[in-house]
């Protein structure tokens, strides 16, 4: 089973990317900000919480976060493997994640890391502001906020999966299509 996190900050392409890896190797794309926004719309309880802490620049807790994983894995038994895309998040979701996959004989094959400097990433997130309906990505100073949290909560995940050997940077700077170019090559010099 292959198993990828796509990993970076926000702006970096990982919900592009995801996909598309996704799509070219057959496996099955779970994306948390997309768990999250259905719940928003649906208006559910943990959809008006996950809004409010969103709309002041935060991420959801861990709680919410590791239940729709596990829910949407429990859900899709017969994969070739997953394309994980914003989760973990901290070093608590990779261990729960290893947890989880561990518990049906599986693990993280690899974790992809979008590098990309955060005046661009500032910049993508503003343009995606003016052409989505995502309240977090209008203005500068919640931008900053999240690639603040990003810095000091989510990039220790790097050494997470550094430590098991199973982490690859690659350049996000660039087209979409080098940029899947250069995963493809690290995914298949993986297999």
């Amino acid at each position: 089973m292959l198993n990828i996190v796509i990993f970076g900050p926000p702006g970096a392409g990982k919900g592009t990317q995801s996909k598309i890896v996704a799509q070219e190797f057959g496996l099955k794309h779970i994306s948390t900000g997309e768990i999250l926004r259905a719940a928003i719309v649906e208006q559910s309880p943990l959809g008006i919480e996950a809004q409010r802490r969103i709309d002041k620049g935060n991420f959801v807790s861990d709680e919410i976060a590791i239940g729709l994983i596990k829910e949407e894995l429990s859900k899709n038994g017969a994969v070739k493997g997953y394309v994980f895309d914003g989760f973990p998040r901290n070093t608590l979701q990779a261990a729960k994640l290893d947890e989880m996959l561990g518990s049906t004989g599986h693990s993280v094959t690899m974790m992809i890391s979008l590098e990309v400097t955060d005046d661009e990433l500032v910049a993508r997130l503003l343009n995606r502001g003016k052409e989505t309906d995502r309240p977090d990505d209008k203005e500068e100073s919640i931008i900053r906020k999240r690639l603040d949290i990003y810095e000091n909560t989510t990039r220790p995940v790097l050494d997470f999966y550094k430590n098991q050997g199973k982490f690859k940077g690659i350049d996000g700077m660039g087209s979409v299509n080098e940029i899947f170019e250069r995963i493809c090559t690290a995914i298949r010099n993986a297999q």
